[in-house]
């Protein structure tokens, strides 16, 4: 697979992009069709494009990488995920739309003061830019090594040439534009994938029957994990409600993919699309799985050094892109580009909808298509590319995955306050005390450390993706101490 080939595709990938952009940005390019795309988007798209925002390039090499070493246990995880997301669409929806939100962060406001709505969106601005960075970075890294090293270019205009492209085909029809982008990106993203499959069954003299019981009958195919509660993050119990927890405060609590549920014309269609967005998420994991398991059956067979790579991530490009022919190498990188892309744009534009509503209170302009704040919501678009850049850059400074790895997790504590103030203001009637709410955000995750740190030295159990749960509790129960009897009975 010769970098000029892989590169050939790529441009002309976003070439498509770059056209679609243009034709559904060139009757309205104000702000509510850059935020909420005049909340008229048919929600089966929607629906379908958010497949390409939920899995990212990290999942699409991560997941099928990970089942070497823990089987088909993530499922165990994805289930939790499908029960967040029916929460979502029944409670959290409902809610959101109830107000008519732009920035789902001003219902923090409405409930529960000044303060507290800024500490939920600051804890957006930081996590989803830490965590879009995280992402781009490690599948630029793939980009890098196949086809940019080829020609000298150095990483860091690597790296600008992949956000200058999203710019550009976000820029003016935002979520509108991103909508149908995401759209297309699924399809190649599906087609990667369950081309996969065949590709690697093919290459193993295996068909569809075959295929199915030879993953079936491998050492990877264990789903539940009972084993071991207290020693290991793969049991059941953490896991599930992990992914319940995680799914709740990172998809439901976040600007991000809330925003495309806001465009829709209803509640009903929100649901629609959330539910069926739900079913589609569960089976794409199912076959992310699979071609993991194969994965590793190939490489079994053709005398493939798993060990040898700097990472299980790296199996799947290893083999795609260096062992199989032509065509499963060109869908292999157009999955992968598909995937990241689908999440940094949406993460781009939902970053500046949120500063722009939350911090420069756009929704409060007598006029919010005033041709001044077009330039301003442009800036700022332009402002968190570069800061995109900026952190992609540290890590790649940093040089050390333990380092990048642990700033990542890190991003994942501070949804856990995000939890604990949604949770205060839909369960509790009483009113925070609010000038401490970001204080009670800063101490609650340093908690939260302290406690995953020590807690297997001192009880022998190992905390996994439930920590959010106890992140959101902390700030919960803070909150509580703190809180006093208010006058507002207003229920939102």
């Amino acid at each position: 697979m010769t970098p000029t080939i892989l590169l050939s595709f790529l441009i002309g990938y976003f070439l498509i992009l770059i056209l679609i952009s243009y034709f559904t940005s060139r009757k309205s390019s104000d702000n509510s069709t850059f935020f909420v795309a005049n909340r008229n988007s048919k929600w089966y798209l929607v629906a379908f494009g958010m497949i390409g925002t939920a899995l990212s390039g990290v999942t699409f090499i991560s997941v099928p990488g990970a089942v070497g070493k823990s089987s088909f246990g993530y499922f165990q995880f994805i289930l939790g995920n499908a029960v967040g997301f029916i929460i979502i669409a029944t409670v959290l929806l409902p809610l959101y739309y109830r107000i008519n939100l732009i920035s789902i962060y001003t219902y923090l406001e409405k409930r529960l003061g000044y303060w507290s709505y800024k500490s939920g969106a600051m804890i957006f601005l930081v996590s989803r830019t830490i965590g879009s960075a995280f992402r781009l970075y490690l599948v630029a890294i793939v980009l890098q090594k196949f086809i940019f090293d080829a020609w000298n270019v150095p990483f860091w205009l690597t790296i600008i040439i992949c956000l200058v492209l999203i710019w550009l085909y976000t820029r003016k029809g935002g979520l509108k534009t991103i909508i149908i982008t995401d759209t297309l990106q699924t399809v190649f993203l599906l087609l990667s994938v369950v081309l996969s499959l065949y590709f690697i069954s093919d290459s193993l003299n295996l068909d569809i029957a075959g295929t199915f019981e030879a993953v079936k009958t491998s050492s990877y195919s264990k789903i539940f994990f009972w084993e071991d509660f207290l020693g290991s993050k793969s049991h059941f119990l953490k896991q599930f409600f992990g992914g319940i927890f995680v799914t709740i405060a990172m998809t439901g609590l976040d600007q991000d993919l809330m925003q495309k549920n806001l465009s829709m014309g209803t509640i009903g269609e929100a649901k629609k699309n959330m539910l069926s967005f739900t079913a589609v998420f569960v089976i794409m994991n199912i076959f992310f799985l699979g071609v993991g398991a194969l994965l590793y059956i190939y490489a079994a067979q053709n005398n493939i050094d798993v060990a040898a790579l700097q990472t299980a991530d790296h199996l799947y490009p290893e083999i795609a892109l260096n062992h199989l022919n032509i065509v499963p190498g060109i869908i292999f990188m157009l999955g992968l580009t598909a995937a990241t892309f689908a999440t940094t744009d949406s993460a781009l534009t939902a970053l500046t909808t949120s500063f722009c509503v939350d911090f420069l209170h756009f929704d409060k302009k007598s006029d919010q298509n005033d041709p001044k704040l077009v330039t301003m919501r442009h800036w700022v678009h332009i402002g968190f590319s570069a800061l995109m850049v900026l952190v992609i850059m540290i890590f790649k400074v940093l040089n050390d995955d333990s380092v990048v790895t642990a700033i990542f997790t890190a991003a994942g504590y501070t949804y856990g306050p995000l939890l604990g103030l949604f949770a205060f203001g839909m369960i509790s009637r009483r009113g925070v005390t609010d000038k401490l709410v970001p204080w009670i955000c800063l101490i609650s995750p340093v908690l939260c450390y302290l406690i995953a740190a020590n807690s297997e030295r001192f009880t022998g159990y190992v905390i996994g993706f439930e920590l959010i749960v106890l992140n959101g509790l902390i700030t919960y129960l803070m909150l509580l101490i703190t809180s006093k009897p208010t006058t507002n009975q207003t229920k939102f």
